[in-house]
């Protein structure tokens, strides 16, 4: 009876030292009891894609019974960039119509006839109406020394054209004439265009005045009347150029200047041939 316990003890502890040998890991590994049941399968590997860049962080101790993870790197795929070749735009842009603006070209100066002519049979006007009384002081301001300066040589150079001269005296005249100081407004010049006289404008502290003796005859054409009948005469007017300062309104630069006029200056008996009278028998 002794001998069968000590046998059944035997068995028993020689069951339970295969138990605990096969606890024991081996290289790392717990050898799993068999299983009761069909044969397990090949281990599955399951594979995720990491990044390019991976921080990998501490293993952490898998239990004996999981699967061992087998971290493989996701491949890098190093796509070149596409390239685009796009065509270049074409604009088809309308043709400009450039409408070139019409050249500007000063007005050509007008010297027509004044109002001041109109049933005038005069070449020169005493009163105008539309005289550019304001428009030749305005300029005066700004070309003043350049005035006096031309009209000094007026005075010094021309006779009867300033207001020096201001009193008829008496004179015997062969033909009849009227004789006048006049201080014209606008006069028909040498080459017979009608010009704005400077006169009776205020200049600074001063008054610019131009003055022409003036004769016209009253019996042109005719004999002289203190003449003898034996001799062939005849009366002429006599003329004489003056020079006067005049305004010129389409002179931007200077507007001023000297121009010389033509004006009546004396009667004059013409005396031609001595006709002897027929003889008496």
């Amino acid at each position: 009876m002794a001998t069968l316990f000590f046998v059944l003890a035997s068995v028993a502890i020689s069951h339970v030292s295969c138990e605990a040998k096969a606890d024991t890991p081996v290289y790392g590994y717990t050898i799993a009891p068999t299983p009761y049941g069909p044969a397990p399968t090949a281990p599955v590997y399951h594979q995720q894609p990491v990044a390019a860049f991976v921080h990998h962080a501490k293993p952490v101790a898998h239990h004996a019974s999981a699967a061992p993870a087998y971290h493989q790197p996701a491949p890098v795929y190093h796509q070149p960039a596409p390239v685009y070749h796009q065509p270049a735009p074409v604009y088809h842009q309308p043709a400009a119509a450039y409408h070139q603006p019409t050249p500007y070209h000063e007005p050509k100066p007008e010297y027509k006839p004044p109002t001041c002519s109109i049933d005038n049979p005069k070449t020169w006007c005493l009163e105008d109406k539309e005289y550019p009384t304001y428009e030749i002081e305005h300029a005066l301001q700004y070309h003043y020394e350049g005035v006096q300066a031309i009209y000094k040589d007026v005075e010094a150079n021309t006779e009867n054209s300033v207001d020096r001269l201001q009193d008829i005296v008496e004179e015997t005249y062969l033909c009849p004439s009227d004789t006048a100081y006049i201080q014209p407004l606008r006069a028909v010049n040498a080459d017979g265009k009608w010009r704005v006289i400077v006169n009776g404008v205020k200049a600074h502290y001063e008054t610019l005045t131009q003055t022409a003796r003036i004769e016209e005859c009253t019996t042109a054409g005719e004999s002289c009347p203190l003449v003898p009948e034996c001799y062939e005469t005849k009366c002429l007017q006599k003329s004489i150029y003056h020079r006067f300062l005049i305004y010129d309104a389409y002179d931007k630069y200077f507007p001023f200047a000297i121009e010389t006029f033509q004006l009546p200056s004396a009667c004059a008996c013409y005396n031609g041939a001595y006709v002897e009278p027929p003889h008496r028998k």
